[in-house]
């Protein structure tokens, strides 16, 4: 057993904490022709992107596997692909494959950004403190904003305000915003956020939230095996009507055939041992499935797995056995 900080985890679920998130991928794209390049390089649908929303998508290869997975976000003037850790380089990569005489440029922000989650119920209240701008209140929603001290835009002036992106995620429940600022400017943003009442919290026991919402982490639970179907965010991350790009016959043909083999499903394991990762799962010794990601659930008070599971045992309820002992699987977010 591998207990997560009760202190923390409260904090991030039921009142507000902030996580410092380290090394997310943010690359910049611009040029006159950056939507519809990227429109056709992704899943969804980039012609609908209006200035200040943001859409979810993967990005694939010409056989239709994830190279990917993604968060859009829309600029008058840019747009930003936000990202797992690790993921410039073979994503710019594959994007200057198929740059040939498109008016594209595609930078990686990187090094230049901090990202920091602020999460839980008070996550809104606490901002009204800071901000005197209207919050970003859909899903993928931001805006660029003046941040700084308690009291809001006075007081942000007098103490020198930042200027910060605040992004609408649901990578934890019930609710979550994404903070990003300049490199240099995290540690202050951090303190700021502290000093108004967030409670700091550690990648262990964001792991915690975001299995338990069900998130999953490209390079973790999602790799270049996959097909974007299996990972069982079609709504939220492909559009089936939005006409050719790269590894679209993959996927539409999937469509047409009504299913995959395999899908990503959240997993509560009956004893104290967490999982490790590729952990398999099985039925009478038939392989049935395989662990991602895993944790301690506060929520659910035992280990709780994303797990590729195959379509005969996918269903809610499903039991599986494991060296972890039984498996059972459960609907996400728990």
């Amino acid at each position: 057993m591998t207990s997560v900080d009760a202190t923390e985890y409260k904090a991030l679920t039921t009142g507000v904490g902030c996580v410092r998130l380290t090394g997310r991928t943010l690359i910049e794209v611009t040029g006159k022709d950056r939507v519809s390049f990227l429109h056709n390089m992704c899943t969804n649908d980039v012609r609908r992107l209006a200035s200040g929303s943001g859409i979810e998508a993967f990005f694939t290869n010409a056989q239709g596997k994830i190279l990917g997975h993604a968060y859009l976000f829309g600029e008058d003037d840019r747009i930003w692909i936000e990202t797992a850790p690790g993921q410039a380089e073979p994503l710019l990569a594959h994007l200057s494959k198929y740059k040939i005489r498109e008016d594209v440029q595609l930078i990686d922000r990187t090094p230049d950004v901090a990202e920091i989650l602020l999460a839980g119920p008070r996550a809104e209240s606490l901002l009204a403190q800071l901000l005197s701008a209207t919050l970003p209140g859909e899903r993928l929603a931001h805006a660029r904003v003046e941040f700084g001290g308690t009291g809001g835009e006075a007081a942000a002036k007098s103490e020198g305000g930042m200027t910060v992106r605040l992004c609408r995620v649901d990578w934890t429940q019930p609710a979550a915003y994404l903070v990003i600022c300049a490199a240099n400017e995290g540690d202050r943003v951090t303190t700021v956020l502290k000093n108004a009442g967030a409670v700091p919290c550690s990648g262990e026991t964001y792991q915690a939230a975001r299995i338990e919402a069900g998130t999953p982490v490209y390079g973790t639970d999602i790799s270049q095996a996959n097909l974007p179907q299996e990972v069982a965010r079609d709504e939220a991350a492909i559009s089936f009507t939005k006409g050719c790009y790269i590894g679209q016959e993959t996927v539409a043909r999937i469509d047409a055939l009504g299913h995959v083999n395999q899908l990503l499903v959240g997993v509560r394991f009956s004893g104290d041992a967490v999982p490790a990762p590729e952990t398999e799962l099985s039925i009478e010794g038939k392989k049935l499935g395989r662990v991602t990601s895993a944790i301690w659930s506060p929520k659910l008070g035992g280990p709780l797995a994303l797990a590729y599971v195959r379509r005969a045992a996918v269903e809610q309820g499903s039991v599986l056995e494991s060296p972890a002992g039984e498996a059972v699987v459960v609907a996400l977010p728990v």
